[in-house]
Formats: structure tokens, sequence, C-alpha cells
């Protein structure tokens, strides 16, 4: 069955991670997602603190955005940045070339650095789109065992891509429902949006909320 519209903007993370965003850009990120009702908003850590009316919104950041390839020590003096500025949440890019190069217990390492950081709750993306299935789930375990709350699919920058219902569905799989399962990247429109969910997904990361939530049906 499908998630109702409410349901549905009650996991969106709302996103702006252009490059080029601005505070007025946040300030209207914010008003529209207490409009549209969603769990968060999601901004780039230079954007924090925020000083607009949040209501219940959750604040979520991003960490080693968008590719990864920081140093476990800077990834984690971001995050406790982030969380001493107000981020509720915090999305950290692991390392591909970690797992590309079979060491999958370096991932483990850094999201626990990480982890140790951040105060608030822990995201870790893998860029699936970029993996084998072998590497997702590597990933995920390594996710797992350094404590994190949360896998996520994508950046939304990367070539390889975005979300997929297959990554989905292997990530849920793996972490059997002791972590969430956050899927970003390419999702526009309310049919993908449903499909995520029903893949296992407990989180969306849009940019497109509106839209999205505009198509559910009547």
């Amino acid at each position: 069955m499908d998630a109702s519209r409410e349901m549905l903007a009650r996991i969106i993370d709302h996103t702006l991670l252009t490059t080029d965003a601005t505070p007025a850009q946040v300030s209207a990120l914010v008003a529209e997602a207490r409009e549209l009702g969603t769990f968060s908003v999601c901004v780039s850590p230079s954007m924090l603190p925020l000083t607009d009316d949040l209501g219940p919104l959750k604040v979520a950041t991003v960490c080693g955005f968008p590719s990864g390839n920081h140093t476990p020590t800077t990834k984690a003096a971001e995050a406790a940045e982030s969380s001493r500025l107000g981020a509720d949440e915090v999305d950290m890019v692991i390392n591909t070339g970690y797992l590309k190069a079979g060491e999958p217990h370096l991932v483990a390492g850094e999201i626990a650095a990480v982890r140790a950081a951040t105060s608030g709750l822990l995201k870790v993306i893998i860029e699936s789109a970029a993996l084998t299935d072998e590497e997702i789930v590597a990933a995920c375990q390594a996710a797992e065992e350094a404590g994190a709350d949360f896998v996520k699919t994508s950046t939304g920058f990367h070539p390889a891509g975005g979300a997929t219902v297959h990554a989905v569905e292997l990530m849920a799989a793996t972490v059997g429902g002791r972590l969430g399962v956050k899927a970003s990247g390419g999702i526009r429109d309310w049919a993908t949006a449903q499909a995520m969910v029903a893949a296992g997904a407990t989180r969306l990361g849009l940019s497109a909320s509106r839209a999205i939530l505009a198509g559910a049906p009547d």
C-alpha cells in the first residue's frame, strides 16, 4: 500500500545542497519545509546555525561532502562543529576508494571517528550507484559496526547516479531494520518516491519535495 501524502512528507529531508545556495534560499527552504510538513531540512554546514523559526523541523547537514575524500580527522572535526552549531543529524560521505581497495575496516574507522564527534543522529552516504552489490553490503556492515543510525544511497552529485530500487532493497536487507535506510539522489516524482519506500527506505532526501508531494493521488 502506498504511503499517504502526509506519511511521505514526514520522512522527507527537504534538501538544498547546491554550491551556490544563498542564505535567503535556505530561509525559503525552511518556510517551504514547514508548509509541506517534512521531517527536516538538510543544508550545507556553512549555513549553520539556522536562525529561522524551525518549528518542529530537525536540522540535517553533510560531512565530507560530496567526494568523501577527506581524512577521518577532518570529517570528525566538521561533524563536531556542525553539531555545535545546531545540526540534529549529520550525513557523512564515506571514502569509497577504501571499499574499492578491499579495505572496509578503514571505512568503519572513519565512520567511528565521525560517530564519536557527532552528538545527534548519523547517516552514512555510501554512493551505492558507484559500488558493486558486494561493496554495498560491505559498506552497510561497516556503518552498522561503527555505530551509525542510517545508511544512505547517494550524495546526488556522483556521475554514476543516485538511488535505485535495487540498492535500497539490498541495503535494507543488509541492515535488517537495525539501521534506517535513506534514499537520495534522482528522486523527482511521486511514483519513484513510493517505490523507494516500498523497497525499504525509511527516509527520503529530496530537493523537489513540493513537486513530488503534489503528485499524490487525490
